[in-house]
C-alpha cells in the first residue's frame, strides 16, 4: 500500500510535467518565425560592410561558398546546360555550409543576410520546369555571387 500510495503522487508529476513542458515547447514554436518570415526579413535588410571593410568568412565555410561559385563559373561556359544537376551540386554545398557553421555576431549576421536569398534562389532552380525558368534562377544566382563577393572575402 505504501509503495502504491508514493508512485500515484510521482506518476501524476511526471505526466503533469511532461504536459507542461510540450504545452510550453509548442509555445515557442508558434513564436518562431517561419523560413519563409526570416527569407522575408532578411530580404528587405541590405548587406552592410564591415566599417567600409569585407567580411571575413570563416575558412571552413569559405570553401563550400567557393566550391558552389566555380560550379556556377564552370556552368556557364559548358553545354547543353543541365541545370538540375548545377542545382543538386549547389545544395550539397549548402548543406555542407550550414551544417559546418561556425561564424559568429554581425559577420554571421550579415552572411545569412546573403544565405537567405540565395538558398531559396537554388530552390526555385530545382523545381523550375523550363529552360527559360531556369535560366532566369541561373543568372539571379551569379548575380547573388557578384553580391557576395561585394561584402565577404
Amino acid at each position: 500500500m505504501n509503495k502504491i500510495t508514493f508512485l500515484i503522487p510521482v506518476i501524476s508529476l511526471f505526466l503533469f510535467s511532461c504536459s507542461e513542458t510540450s504545452k510550453e515547447k509548442a509555445k515557442v514554436e508558434t513564436q518562431k518565425p517561419t523560413l519563409e518570415e526570416q527569407q522575408h526579413n532578411t530580404e528587405i535588410q541590405a548587406i552592410e560592410l564591415n566599417n567600409g571593410s569585407k567580411w571575413k568568412v570563416d575558412g571552413n565555410m569559405i570553401t563550400h561558398i567557393r566550391n558552389m561559385e566555380n560550379d556556377i563559373i564552370f556552368f556557364a561556359k559548358v553545354e547543353p546546360k543541365d541545370y538540375k544537376i548545377l542545382s543538386k551540386k549547389l545544395h550539397s554545398n549548402i548543406e555542407l555550409l550550414t551544417s559546418n557553421c561556425t561564424m559568429k555576431g554581425k559577420a554571421h549576421d550579415e552572411l545569412h543576410k546573403w544565405l537567405l536569398p540565395f538558398i531559396e534562389i537554388v530552390k526555385v532552380l530545382s523545381v523550375a520546369q523550363n529552360e527559360t525558368e531556369s535560366s532566369k534562377q541561373f543568372e539571379n544566382i551569379q548575380i547573388s555571387f557578384k553580391t557576395f563577393n561585394q561584402y565577404f572575402q
